[in-house]
């Protein structure tokens, strides 16, 4: 059945786009191809868009309506599986760096579409001149049976009493018979406790926070990510020299008159409610300030019954009480996370981003954990190939720009990240670049054989450096110091739930194309795998070099539709295509 729009009422004009697409309020958007179908295999959500607008209605005496509520009514066989929500401008200040590329689709101030949200009484509005739309899901279970179904949207006025049928929409979505194999790629997006405290001005760790916590955990763990960062003590990141972020501590720390005594309550609580939701992999907060483990993170005690600060920025970070304090805790750190059954999904982090001007302090940093925690997994941001030459750090997370040397020399364990740096000719997920170079990253990961994908913001609600503390609805940019985008990809919604944007969808679509690719891979081997994803391209796929928009959206539409067949074929005969 090909798309099918039917327009009712003088002056609204509606257009079926897909995923890929951001509908800009000034700018009609492309339409969905013909030939495009919505494919979903079972246990995948995938998305599609229905964009709206009006030209105004001009009636008796030169009176003109720039406007018209509609109620919106969906119908289909597939009606539980399917999630209709309205896409939301938000505001950037600061869209893109000055050293960009042509591969952006704006780089000016304005208003960006992103924010996903819940249709509030089934009403939308179209506005004369404005383009919005509506972001539909189709979340097919693991259980859903294969089938084409339809799917019919149809909007009704909701001015007047008879609510007379203003347009309608016909489409049909597809659930395909194979299964989707379960993620492999570790992901982790850093997790900030203290910015839900915040924002939601609850007491840290109180019934209240935990219950928001969960909510932004779950709906992390159902977008692909798997693994968590896990405040020990107040992560030491994006922090100002000498300041403080709210803090939030998991371990309760005692100072004794020559030791110290550790109560592993609520991080116990923290694993146990993380793995009920879905997350596999625990990030232990960073053991050293960022930048070069300089100094110890902040972290508070009870000294004769009053807390206080026992480390922070002040303190060396080796050679001294907190080089004793560790040789103290890390080991019954490390008993602890066995007895939990979590130490083999356990990841360490010395200090955030070192570089060689640090490595003196690094290397000394590096050495006490190391014997403490030895035979325990260790990752660290680093993009610097000759700092790796050094072995100080184990499991690189790599910069997406300075990658290649470290794939050239077959890197071991490599992890990717990108964040505010890499604006230039590699994928991101800025506001201001199509959602097709953000979900590319999928498939580089894929190619590359990466083993985890890392990023810095999930939610980080304050300003550059957490200087202040900021409403994400209204400031996007960090008050300026990153491109809209960068600092989080879920915002703060009502009751302590999360809301989405169309970035975040466009990040499971990456991890559905690896968990996809993988799939095919267990069939026809690698290679033919690496063969079928370049044979539209002209050169080799780089983390650098991939098509740019429109391209972007057509090559990962047509690579994913021939995934799917593929599928479907070898699942079909339940042998190897090879």
């Amino acid at each position: 059945m090909k798309n099918k729009i039917k327009i009712l009422y003088d002056g609204i004009q509606l257009q079926l786009t897909d995923s890929l697409t951001k509908v800009f309020w000034d700018e009609r958007p492309k339409a969905m191809a013909e030939e495009a179908a919505v494919q979903a295999l079972r246990g995948e959500c995938v998305s599609f868009q229905l964009a709206y607008s009006f030209e105004g209605w001009r009636f008796g005496e030169g009176r003109v309506q720039s406007f018209r509520f509609a109620k919106v009514k969906v119908e289909s066989p597939v009606l539980p599986y399917l999630q209709v929500r309205k896409v939301m401008n938000v505001p950037s200040r600061y869209a893109a760096h000055k050293k960009n590329d042509d591969n952006y689709l704006r780089r000016e101030p304005g208003l960006y579409p992103d924010l996903l949200e819940t249709l509030e009484d089934d009403c939308v509005v179209f506005q004369e001149d404005q383009w919005n739309s509506l972001w539909i899901d189709l979340e097919a279970p693991a259980d859903a049976a294969p089938g084409t179904y339809p799917v019919c949207i149809t909007f009704t006025d909701a001015q007047e009493a008879d609510g007379q049928t203003l347009a309608c929409v016909e489409t049909e979505v597809t659930v395909l018979a194979p299964k989707l194999q379960a993620q492999k790629l570790i992901r982790t997006e850093w997790f900030y406790v203290d910015c839900l405290a915040d924002y939601y001005h609850v007491p840290v760790f109180s019934e209240e926070h935990w219950k928001i916590i969960e909510h932004f955990v779950a709906t992390a763990a159902h977008r692909g990510i798997n693994m968590i960062l896990t405040p020990q003590f107040t992560p030491p990141l994006d922090t100002a020299v000498g300041k403080e972020r709210t803090t939030v501590q998991l371990v309760k720390v005692e100072k004794t008159a020559d030791s110290y005594a550790f109560d592993f309550t609520d991080l116990e609580r923290w694993i146990v409610m993380c793995k009920k939701n879905g997350i596999r992999y625990f990030e232990m907060s960073h053991l050293f300030s960022q930048w070069g483990a300089v100094a110890a993170p902040k972290i508070v005690g009870m000294v004769d019954g009053a807390e206080q600060v026992l480390f922070g920025w002040d303190t060396p970070a080796a050679g001294g009480e907190y080089e004793k304090f560790l040789r103290i805790y890390l080991p019954q750190l490390k008993q602890k996370l066995e007895e939990l059954g979590v130490l083999e999904e356990a990841y360490f982090h010395i200090s955030d981003e070192p570089n060689l001007n640090q490595i003196d302090s690094y290397r000394a940093a590096s050495k006490i954990v190391q014997k403490e925690l030895a035979g325990c997994k260790f990752l660290e941001a680093l993009s610097d190939y000759e700092f790796y030459q050094t072995g100080l750090v184990s499991r690189p997370v790599c910069g997406s720009n300075h990658i290649q040397p470290f794939l050239e020399k077959q890197t071991p364990g490599l992890w990717a990240y990108y964040c505010t740096a890499q604006g230039v000719d590699v994928s991101n997920r800025f506001m201001a670049m199509s959602l097709g170079r953000t979900r590319m990253i999928g498939v580089q990961l894929y190619k590359f054989d990466i083993e985890g994908m890392l990023h810095w913001g999930y939610n980080f609600y304050n300003g550059v450096d957490s200087l202040c503390k900021i409403d994400p609805y209204r400031v996007t940019d960090a008050c300026g110091a990153y491109p809209s985008g960068d600092p989080f990809i879920v915002y703060p919604g009502e009751g302590g739930y999360p809301e989405e944007s169309i970035r975040m969808m466009a990040l499971e679509e990456a991890m559905n194309d690896v968990r996809a690719l993988q799939m095919l891979e267990g069939f026809i081997g690698r290679e033919q795998v690496l063969a079928l994803i370049e044979e539209d391209l002209e050169q080799p796929l780089e983390f650098d070099r991939f098509p740019a928009w429109p391209e972007d959206a057509a090559y990962l539409t047509n690579l994913r539709a021939k995934v799917n067949a593929k599928l479907c074929a070898c699942a079909g005969s339940k042998a190897t295509c090879k």
